[in-house]
């Protein structure tokens, strides 16, 4: 039997969501949901006003929307009609996140799997696994250099922003730093820069720019520069979507220096954080079947659920 899939949002993550799962042969594209009427696709289009009288027609919801201010303010709701998949990334507010949607999915008998994705998501279980290893060890994570979905979000938010991207990018010095095992003094403030491309009326550019510099969260603390440029430039040089980074893991064994170091290097930030989302989509539907209820994040989902393959396969495949 088919996984039935649906997608809320349809910005670049809701794209790439809909690409991967027709690629896939346990899924079923049912539809996408939008505030929209017409979309470039070939698949169905409903009104997401109308969703909640599809709830016996889909297994697994993909939350597509944004994390700034869509998920904290929607993701509840469909967690109580849904089995969802979120890429929250606020780091901060997701133990919050994780206790909203545990309250709602659960009191539902639904799933939601909260924060997939590679950072949170497969950087979140690297950390938790190497940091495992060593008594007393130190781990650094960087980010970059790619473009940042949440915080291109967050500034394309702010009024007067016609069009706007985040570039994180990491020191050499730092990750040089963390491998050698003297990343103590290492944040991950002072260890990257945010550089934000903006279009819009030179007379918003002083609000926007103090906006973008106090806004908690996403830029207070970090080094920022804010570029201001046309819609040509734009065009030109900000579209595409890369992004990946490091968790840096050390420490001694037995007097002696060791290092664990998870990279990503990923030419579409949108296509890949799509791929760990369908992967955990298929994890979400077996928990459900299995009777279980509630939120889980990454570090929660036994990996083997999140394979296409059986647990007898991956046993004599992988073991």
């Amino acid at each position: 039997m088919s996984i039935r899939a649906a997608i809320v949002g349809y910005g670049n993550l809701g794209r790439s969501v809909e690409e991967n799962i027709k690629r896939q042969s346990d899924f079923e594209l049912v539809g996408i949901f939008s505030r929209r009427a017409e979309l470039d696709t070939d698949t169905p289009v409903f009104p997401v006003a109308d969703i909640d009288s599809y709830a016996d027609q889909v297994d697994v919801l993909f939350l597509c929307v944004g994390s700034a201010t869509d998920i904290p303010e929607q993701a509840t709701a469909f967690a109580a009609n849904f089995t969802t998949v979120d890429t929250y990334d606020n780091h901060k507010h997701i133990p919050a996140h994780y206790a909203a949607m545990e309250e709602a999915s659960f009191a539902a008998g639904n799933v939601a799997i909260v924060s997939t994705g590679w950072d949170p998501g497969l950087f979140s279980l690297n950390r938790t696994i190497a940091s495992s290893l060593f008594p007393e060890g130190q781990q650094n994570t960087f980010w970059g250099k790619g473009v940042s979905q949440g915080h291109s979000d967050a500034l394309r938010r702010i009024e007067g922003v016609t069009r706007a991207v985040q570039y994180t990018i990491p020191r050499d010095e730092a990750i040089e730093s963390a491998r050698s095992g003297n990343g103590q003094d290492i944040t991950g403030h002072n260890a990257h820069l945010r550089q934000c491309w903006i279009v819009a009326d030179p007379a918003d550019h002083d609000r926007i720019e103090n906006e973008i510099r106090t806004m908690p969260d996403y830029f207070v603390g970090y080094e920022v520069e804010v570029h201001f440029i046309s819609e040509e430039e734009f065009e030109a040089n900000h579209q595409g979507l890369p992004h990946g980074g490091h968790v840096i893991t050390s420490g001694d064994l037995g007097g002696t220096h060791n290092a664990v170091e998870f990279t990503l290097n990923l030419e579409s930030n949108p296509a890949f954080t799509a791929a760990v989302q369908v992967a955990y989509g298929r994890a979400a539907y077996r928990l459900h079947e299995a009777g279980q209820a509630g939120a889980f994040t990454v570090l929660e989902v036994p990996p083997y659920l999140l394979a296409p393959e059986s647990l007898e396969e991956l046993l004599a495949r992988d073991v």
